[in-house]
């Protein structure tokens, strides 16, 4: 008994938290280098098909990033980089691919990205809407032995944040697939119906560095719109 409880203690750090973070945000009240969330997902082999959906909501004029997956070597292996008002720079394996976006409003903004190896070709949807497709790496995969945090950009493997590229706001709704979402898994992702097998919002495993805090999901529209 006593060695089974010294393994489990070994295997789940104190500061590893696992909860339901439906109705819930991840608030990044300042610029910083050092706040930011690790997520813990298994995986355990390299990913050829990869979708990633989370809604942000920020008043911030300068680039900044939402998620950041960082492999051995690649620490650009899945990345978003948003650059006010309008541009959308997906990175993957380090090759970066950039989108022309409507324009940023101070609105909760859902974002999902699909990357399939075998065409290379990126799909993006922001709010439900589907921009032009682009490819990228095409024939490559991702490393299993993925770093992944938000709110920071990561120049090396969980850390080397630039605090001009840290997101100052919130986000919410983090769900990652191992395969190519259809057009209905986005729309249901954007209402909330559809879920992660890789990373799943509503049983979420985390690490919180620094000064993050975790608060209620609320509208960002004036009562009574």
């Amino acid at each position: 008994m006593e060695l089974s409880v010294l393994v489990l203690l070994l295997v789940v750090p104190a500061s590893l938290e696992q909860e339901g973070m439906e109705g819930k945000v991840f608030v990044f009240p300042k610029e910083t280098n050092t706040a930011h969330v690790i997520l813990r997902p298994t995986i355990t082999k390299p990913l050829q098909e990869v979708s990633v959906c989370l809604s942000s909501y920020t008043d911030l004029s300068r680039p900044y990033s939402t998620f950041s997956l960082a492999t051995p070597g690649k620490d650009n292996a899945f990345l978003f980089y948003l650059q006010p008002p309008n541009t959308f720079s997906m990175h993957v394996n380090q090759e970066v691919t950039h989108f022309k976006t409507d324009s940023e409003t101070l609105d909760w903004r859902h974002i999902c990205v699909t990357w399939d190896s075998d065409t290379g070709v990126i799909q993006l949807w922001v709010n439900g809407k589907l921009y032009p497709r682009k490819a990228s790496m095409k024939g490559s995969s991702i490393a299993p032995e993925a770093s992944i945090v938000l709110g920071q950009e990561q120049d090396s493997i969980g850390g080397g944040f630039d605090p001009k590229q840290s997101l100052v706001g919130e986000i919410s709704d983090v769900h990652m697939w191992d395969y190519i979402l259809t057009s209905e898994d986005v729309q249901k992702a954007l209402y909330g119906d559809f879920n992660g097998n890789v990373i799943n919002w509503k049983s979420l495993v985390y690490e919180i560095k620094g000064e993050v805090l975790i608060q209620p999901k609320l509208s960002c529209q004036p009562i009574g719109l």
